[in-house]
């Protein structure tokens, strides 16, 4: 009998809700929670607003996914309902990242998807007739001296503690999270030992509320195209063209169509239209060793002294750093993170998350 999943972690008195988005995941996470004896589940796929609105700029997922999730509900024996969101969506998510592009910054909409829709609006819906909200993300939640602590998982490249690092102690008392002690490889065997019906389906990649359709198309159609120079930051010259500096992120390597690279999106500057790139071998000249945050948003009580580290984009990669807050007379009271290993690929807008050990404590958005 697999007990991966924790039987006290479950009021068997309570129902329980599993996110099932119709991946190998979280078809994994709900069968180990019935497993484990939770009380009376009830699997809920989101219907996202993208996936029919703009199904005409690619194959639209969400047919193919509630068809994986039912066929995998009906295996386990445990009732699927879905739940439109897609307004929910586009004013959380959807509307923010476009002001985001618009104004040359670099958005983080996964991390909102969870902290306004999963576990916001869709925590909101089903209020407190569920107490336990199950999903297939690579995390672990713990409560210790009376705060709810997030921690990476066991797997250090599928841990998604990035992505949850802006949800608080309310939301996270109510997260439960199955895979958080378990590698991918042994998720994927766990998927055969149960003989899911979409145990062979591969993993989805991109951002959260886009399923196949491509990112440039979603900003083409939303922000149009907007040509200019892509220019050699080192000489200043003309490398090639772009059709809107929204398509690229800083740090981007990939899609560029320049010769002789490699070549890395260093800085955009929207008034001119203007893309700037290095070349690979001047790269670390482009490396910075501190940037100013926006107000963080502490899971807790924030840091305690302990040595701090930060991702600034989701992975295994974690980054000692020091954090300085700004003076108390200071006007500007951004708060200014000095790394101890300079990165090439900062970006206003995006989201350092911050940890102590292996406990993420919380975020904050780049500002410059």
């Amino acid at each position: 009998m697999i007990r991966h999943a924790n039987r006290r972690a479950f009021d068997l008195a309570m129902k329980t809700a599993v996110l099932l988005s119709g991946g190998v995941d979280s078809s994994v996470a709900l069968r180990l929670v019935r497993d484990a004896g939770a009380g009376d589940i009830t699997a809920f796929y989101l219907k996202v607003w993208l996936e029919d609105e703009l199904s005409f700029l690619g194959d639209c997922p969400w047919d193919e996914d509630i068809g994986f999730a039912r066929a995998v509900c009906e295996s386990i024996g445990v009732p699927l309902e879905i739940v439109p969101m897609q307004r929910e969506y586009h004013q959380r998510v959807v509307a923010y990242t476009i002001a985001e592009l618009r104004a040359g910054r670099t958005p983080s909409p996964d991390l909102f998807c969870n902290q306004r829709v999963k576990f916001g609006a869709f925590l909101d819906a089903i209020d407190a007739e569920f107490r336990s909200v199950v999903t297939g993300h690579y995390a672990i939640v713990e409560a210790r001296d009376g705060v709810v602590r997030l921690r990476r998982g066991v797997d250090p490249v599928k841990d998604q503690t990035y992505f949850l690092s802006c949800l608080d102690q309310g939301q996270l008392a109510r997260c439960r999270f199955p895979l958080g002690g378990l590698a991918k490889r042994e998720v994927r065997r766990l998927a055969e030992e149960f003989e899911l019906p979409n145990r062979a389906r591969p993993d989805s990649q991109g951002i959260c509320f886009l399923g196949k359709i491509r990112f440039r198309d979603f900003v083409r159609h939303h922000l149009g195209e907007r040509p200019g120079a892509i220019r050699d930051l080192a000489t200043g010259s003309v490398l090639g063209e772009h059709r809107g500096s929204w398509f690229y992120t800083i740090g981007q390597r990939r899609g560029l169509g320049l010769a002789q690279g490699p070549w890395y999106v260093v800085r955009k500057d929207l008034d001119e239209g203007i893309v700037w790139v290095a070349h690979a071998d001047r790269l670390d000249e482009c490396r910075r060793e501190a940037f100013r945050i926006g107000t963080p948003h502490w899971i807790g009580t924030g840091p305690s002294g302990a040595p701090l580290g930060v991702k600034l984009r989701h992975g295994e990669r974690v980054l000692a750093c020091r954090l300085e807050e700004s003076a108390a007379g200071d006007a500007d009271r951004r708060a200014t993170v000095r790394l101890a290993t300079p990165d090439p690929g900062i970006a206003a807008g995006q989201f350092a998350v911050f940890y102590e050990g292996d406990e993420c404590i919380g975020a904050a958005p780049i500002e410059a």
